[in-house]
């Protein structure tokens, strides 16, 4: 995962990288990598010229189904507003 924020630092997209659903676009971008059995998940933005945001980093636990749980999109919602924030400089 560390690379694939790293191409997007560089204004690339990872090939493991795709739009992450309910954004309304490729703002946020959603990385998914399997380890040793377990499936973890990176979500981010490249909305803002100055930075990527990591917006949340979280262990897949369900065994069935693709959704995000709920809280964990709210988590992410909840980030990208104080990332958008912080990227006109209100904090």
């Amino acid at each position: 995962m560390g690379y694939a924020l790293y191409v997007a630092q560089c204004g690339g997209k990872h090939r493991d990288a795709k739009a992450m659903r309910g954004f309304g676009g490729a703002g946020v971008v959603e990385v998914v990598a399997d380890h040793r059995g377990d499936t973890f998940r990176s979500i981010y933005t490249v909305r803002f010229a100055r930075a990527v945001f990591v917006l949340h980093v979280f262990q897949k636990k369900s065994k069935t189904g693709i959704a995000t749980p709920k809280f964990e999109m709210a988590m992410i919602k909840n980030r990208l507003h104080e990332a958008e924030k912080l990227a006109r400089g209100e904090r």
